[in-house]
């Protein structure tokens, strides 16, 4: 797929994905969904890639919805047990990922520019990014299932002041709340993200890192730590019988970085799809 509106650039195992619309802010867009969905099912397929990182073209990462765009709430005739909002659609696809994904906020954050990132792994904000979960001051209400994700992050009090009132949340105030990870200077962002990123490619298998981050999100919703512990304790006696983990030790007793070989797209346990079923949504013919 050509993109029209995102910049896919691939190095040394990161994969940083650019909204680029600058002239709008990066405002979200029915064709700018399609094409993340697109590129994200492009780097799960990609061995290549070990990292994706998100930020945004120019001032902006993602000011929202365009709320310039034709009927961009005009739902009237949708039916509404079928309907699925775009943000929900990228955040799903996001939570589904076996590959860690990174928001380098490099600006205005709003919306679905703030909620399509809840379900990313890591968050480094600039300095001069603000973010806001505005919907209620646009008559609406928020999206992305931020109603999940958000007090996971940060607490459901906070979550509720946040998007009760609609304001604006600055980067102090976003990093004390634990909404993001870091703040930088907006000329040292891309490269924290990319050091970050680098971190994880360089010295991590690819399957441990899968496994490792459904572990912890999928155990999000468990209602009992057993379900925590059966799940690892399948994973640790599968994979501790595998290439990766003798490597993984071989070169911890031999001082050297090691060099994983397995990968996401062929070695997988039999058992992960069956391990973590996704759920449909509500009507059986729409996947997302």
């Amino acid at each position: 797929m050509t993109y029209q509106f995102l910049k896919y650039e691939a190095l040394e195992g990161v994969l940083t994905v650019t909204l680029s619309r600058p002239e709008k802010l990066n405002a979200m867009s029915l064709a700018m969904c399609r094409e993340i969905l697109d590129a994200l099912d492009q780097a799960e397929m990609d061995d290549s890639v070990r990292v994706i990182i998100f930020t945004g073209e120019g001032r902006g990462f993602c000011s929202g919805t365009d709320l310039t765009a034709d009927n961009s709430f005009d739902y009237t005739d949708v039916n509404p047990m079928e309907h699925r909002d775009e943000g929900g659609l990228i955040a799903l696809r996001i939570y589904k990922m076996k590959k860690p994904t990174i928001a380098a906020i490099n600006g205005a954050a709003m919306g679905v520019g703030i909620t399509m990132t809840l379900p990313m792994d890591i968050r480094i904000a600039s300095d001069q990014a603000k973010m806001g979960f505005v919907f209620a001051r646009r008559g609406i209400v928020n999206e992305a299932a931020s109603s999940f994700f958000l007090p996971k992050l940060v607490g459901i009090a906070k979550s509720l002041e946040w998007a009760l009132s609609g304001r604006m949340v600055l980067p102090e105030e976003a990093l004390a709340c634990g909404l993001v990870n870091k703040v930088c200077p907006a000329e040292t962002l891309l490269e924290e993200a990319n050091r970050m990123a680098q971190e994880i490619a360089n010295n991590t298998s690819a399957v441990s890192v899968a496994l490792v981050r459904q572990l912890f999100w999928k155990n999000l919703s468990a209602v009992h730590p057993m379900e925590a512990h059966e799940q690892e304790s399948l994973i640790l006696q599968w994979i501790g019988s595998q290439e990766d983990a003798q490597e993984g030790l071989l070169a911890f007793q031999e001082k050297r970085t090691p060099q994983f070989a397995m990968t996401v797209s062929q070695d997988l346990p039999e058992f992960y799809s069956s391990l973590w079923k996704h759920r449909n949504f509500r009507n059986a013919n729409c996947n997302g």
